[in-house]
C-alpha cells in the first residue's frame, strides 16, 4: 500500500498557484471564478491529506460565506474522511470535492492538470 505524506514540488507550486487565483477572485467577488480554482485546487492536492484537507477546509468556509448549506454540510462530511483516503491513495481522480457530485465519482482530469500529473 502507497502512503503519501507530502506533495511533489510541481504539484504544490501548481496548487498554491491555484489558492492565489482563488483568493484574487474571492476578494473582487468573482465566486464563480474563485470556486472554479478551488476546485481546481483540490484536484491537484486530493491525493496529500494536508492539501485535500485544506481545499475542504476552504470550499467549507466558502458554502458558509454562500449560505450554502448542502455544502456545508457535504463538506464536513468530506472533512472527516478525505484526509486519511489520501493518505491511502484511495481517492476518486478528477473529483471536484464539490457537494455536487459525489464523492467517491472519479471525473474528467483537464489537460494542463493531466501534464502536471505526468511530470511530477
Amino acid at each position: 500500500m502507497k502512503f503519501n505524506t507530502k506533495i511533489p514540488k510541481p504539484l504544490k507550486q501548481a496548487y498554491n498557484e491555484e489558492l492565489k487565483r482563488y483568493s484574487f477572485c474571492l476578494e473582487n467577488k468573482q465566486y464563480s471564478n474563485a470556486w472554479y480554482h478551488l476546485e481546481r485546487s483540490h484536484i491537484i492536492g486530493q491525493s496529500y491529506p494536508i492539501e485535500h484537507t485544506y481545499s475542504h477546509w476552504l470550499m467549507l468556509k466558502f458554502g458558509f460565506m454562500q449560505k450554502d448549506t448542502k455544502e456545508v454540510l457535504g463538506q464536513i462530511i468530506r472533512l472527516l474522511v478525505g484526509g486519511w483516503k489520501s493518505f491511502i491513495d484511495h481517492v476518486p481522480l478528477g473529483n471536484t470535492g464539490s457537494a455536487n457530485v459525489p464523492p467517491l465519482k472519479s471525473m474528467p482530469i483537464s489537460n494542463d492538470i493531466k501534464n502536471l500529473f505526468n511530470s511530477k
